[in-house]
């Protein structure tokens, strides 16, 4: 986007239109006091071609994923986008389309909307999805928020093997709306079966669990479900939506409600966002689902066409009985993930899903037979494993990133007992070579 600013000329002209002689006396209901008297600390003024090579300068500070290879994770995933998104999104329909407030002039958008709640049904095994959600976290956090509602009881309970994050997120808005969180322990890895059935009790409106979760690991999601259900409490699961192509849906396993961030599904790493989160429920839940859902009908002479449904769940319509601030939706997000799974189709995301898996264990492997690395857990896992290194994680990244490696996350700034335990990610982009040379360098 380029910036055209206005001339001498232009302002006069315009100040002359309104009816002011001067700048000055535009602004004069604003008192003296909080004019600034001095210029602004910023550079000067500079020409479209100095501009633009500067920035160019600046960005090339950044480390990229197309110049190093990256093995970080932790909730964000470096996977392959294809070319066609960008292309696709970019097109004027998609791009400066805004929330469908007035849907019968925003079929485009809609029916994308549509294809979308689709697909993430399809993932997930259960019958109604919305229109997206800010993200991961806001949708486990909006989850819960629908438990308590459906449940009309206030305490959650969460496996502290969910990622750090999001667990944030539930206890902040946990604070304004009479909900108790309590977690749950994990053993192995997993979560603690015995630790959940001693802290389930007749106040717990929804059990979370994430699966993988944030180390990796593959959850007992349908005997967790098992405990939920008998003491008539919900199940809520976060899910990897790449791991659905391969796993069990958490539909099949019993969930209720499942959730994530489709950041995997085609959408970029951009230092941390916008993602988009995505959230899917049974038919007895449709109703308190927060959002927006869009619905396939036929106009009064029987062509096809798209809607929003249930607006009363929103913001922007009889706000004081909403059940949920959320009143938006990542369209565009959204939008990449739908044309990433059009793309890939089933086999093609089952394909990278396998990809994932035997990749990563190649990987844990070859850390292992390094000698440096020891098993932190022996459950099983998806495209993300722990492993306890013999030295400090900050060197051991500092010294790949010198090699051109993104090394993994240090557990330990989220779980004090895991002192220099590497949580690494392995992708389908990541080459046989560059997992060599990565557990070599690592190794060293």
């Amino acid at each position: 986007m380029r910036y055209i600013g206005n001339t001498d000329e232009d302002r006069e002209q315009m100040l002359k239109e309104i009816g002011y002689p001067d700048i000055e006396s535009l602004f004069k209901a604003v008192p003296d006091s909080v004019h600034l008297k001095t210029k602004l600390n910023i550079p000067q003024a500079q020409s479209e071609m100095e501009l633009v090579n500067n920035m160019k300068s600046l960005s090339k500070e950044n480390l990229n994923t197309d110049d190093y290879a990256c093995f970080l994770g932790a909730g964000a995933y470096d996977h392959f986008i294809p070319a066609a998104i960008d292309q696709l999104i970019s097109r004027q329909e998609f791009y400066t389309a805004y929330t469908p407030y007035q849907p019968e002039i925003s079929q485009g958008t809609l029916q994308a909307i549509f294809e979308y709640q689709t697909m993430i049904c399809e993932l997930t095994g259960l019958p109604v999805a919305n229109a997206s959600m800010y993200d991961g976290a806001t949708a486990l956090t909006e989850a819960a928020i629908m438990a308590c509602d459906a449940t009309k009881r206030n305490e959650i309970l969460i496996a502290s093997s969910v990622h750090p994050e999001s667990r944030q997120v539930l206890d902040t808005y946990a604070k304004f709306r009479d909900m108790t969180v309590i977690e749950t322990a994990y053993n192995n890895g997993q979560v603690d079966l015995e630790d959940l059935k001693s802290k389930i009790n007749k106040n717990t409106a929804a059990v979370i669990v994430q699966s993988p979760n944030f180390f990796g690991i593959i959850e007992d999601v349908e005997t967790v479900a098992a405990i939920a259900h008998e003491n008539k409490s919900l199940l809520i699961v976060s899910a990897d939506p790449i791991s659905l192509a391969v796993l069990k849906s958490p539909g099949e396993l019993g969930a209720d409600i499942a959730v994530g961030d489709g950041q995997p599904l085609g959408n970029s790493l951009s230092f941390g966002g916008p993602y988009l989160g995505f959230m899917a429920v049974t038919e007895k839940l449709m109703r308190k689902m927060p959002g927006r859902i869009v619905g396939q009908t036929t106009d009064e002479q029987g062509n096809r066409g798209f809607v929003l449904t249930l607006q009363t769940r929103e913001q922007h319509i009889r706000r004081e009985k909403a059940t949920s601030n959320i009143c938006s939706n990542q369209a565009l997000n959204a939008l990449q993930a739908t044309i990433y799974l059009a793309l890939m189709g089933k086999e093609g995301l089952k394909k990278v899903a396998e990809l994932c898996f035997s990749k990563s264990h190649y990987a844990y492997d070859q850390l292992i037979a390094t000698g440096k690395f020891s098993p932190v857990f022996t459950a099983p896992f998806f495209k993300e494993f722990a492993v306890q290194s013999s030295e400090e994680i900050s060197n051991l990244n500092d010294r790949l990133l010198e090699n051109g490696f993104i090394g993994g996350y240090d557990l330990g700034k989220k779980y004090p007992d895991h002192k220099n335990v590497w949580l690494v990610a392995v992708t389908e982009k990541r080459t046989k070579q560059e997992i060599d040379d990565f557990a070599r360098k690592a190794g060293e």
